[in-house]
């Protein structure tokens, strides 16, 4: 996720680089023809590229507003594993009593659960971005249930199970009772839930028809503006359009970057950063102050991965 400052210039204009260098030649080519062989019959009326201008302009501002839409379901998912897995941990500490029970083993049980949960959401992050989901759970989980979750092909749903089977567990052992386990499960199923539909979000591809139509219309767009301006402006139209060119190329390039939130760029869904966060929370409730260090050096870094 981009911050609000300290967002380089290089870094905004490198998205549109190749094009924007296009665009120059192009105008360039144009005015140099025009002026050496004073061909006005090249200029075109200036309210052509101003409609199509006008149409572009609300067809970018609807595919904005749709890839926006689908950014901010993304975040509100995950504002919501935030806030359930925060409950989970409540729960699972207020429910097994470790006085009552043998507190060594439920205490590693708590412990076990809690940490669990803080790998699910790192592997859930990894596994979205289409990265190795099984990579650093070593950190939270045993070697032995890593060797277990290694055998799926979808490494966050095994980690749902082990959660149950550990709960299975508990109740059998009368470490919680059958309404403090059904609450329990309720909370994995939203678990569930928020893992299902961020991997909607990924799998369900931004139409692509509606997208080429808007990059070819925009493209001979472009093309127009030289001719249009060409009569008032001379030499001046080449920064002239390659401003105006910019500008519609950077909200497009805008719109394909915020429609998958989960493609591993600087204007993904923060995930890395909430599970960071997931975790300094979590072992806090456990009392272990070995907390994941901060993400964000406000000289150095406009984003948060």
């Amino acid at each position: 996720m981009l911050l609000k400052k300290n967002i380089p210039l290089k870094y905004v204009l490198g998205k549109i680089k190749f094009e924007i260098l296009l665009v120059a030649v192009y105008t360039l080519v144009i005015v140099v023809l025009h002026d050496r062989f004073n061909l006005k019959h090249m200029a075109i009326p200036l309210s052509v590229p101003m409609i199509m201008g006008t149409v572009i302009s609300l067809l970018l501002a609807f595919r904005s507003n749709q890839a926006y839409d689908r950014w901010w379901e993304a975040r509100t998912v995950w504002g919501g594993i935030v806030n359930d897995s925060r409950s989970f941990a409540r729960q699972v500490l207020s429910f097994v009593d470790e006085t009552s029970y043998d507190s060594e083993e439920v205490s590693h049980f708590r412990e076990r659960m809690i940490r669990r949960q803080i790998a699910w959401c790192y592997s859930l992050s990894q596994s979205l971005r289409g990265l190795d989901g099984k990579e650093g759970l070593e950190r939270y989980i045993s070697k032995r249930e890593v060797s277990q979750v290694s055998r799926y092909a979808n490494v966050p749903m095994a980690l749902l199970e082990l959660h149950a089977r550990d709960l299975n567990y508990a109740l059998k052992q009368g470490w919680v009772n059958e309404y403090q386990q059904v609450a329990l499960d309720q909370m994995l199923t939203r678990f569930s839930d928020g893992m299902g539909k961020c991997e909607r979000i990924k799998n369900t591809v931004f139409p692509a028809t509606y997208s080429l139509y808007i990059h070819f219309a925009l493209n001979f767009f472009i093309l127009l503006l030289p001719f249009a301006l060409i009569e008032y402006f001379g030499l001046v139209e080449v920064p002239l359009v390659v401003a105006i060119a910019a500008s519609f190329l950077l909200i497009e390039k805008m719109a394909i970057h915020l429609q998958d939130p989960f493609d591993n760029k600087p204007t993904d869904t923060p995930m890395t950063a909430i599970s960071r966060t997931i975790e300094r929370d979590l072992k806090q409730m456990l009392n272990d102050h070995q907390l994941p260090e901060t993400t964000v050096n406000n000289e150095q870094t406009f984003y948060i991965m």
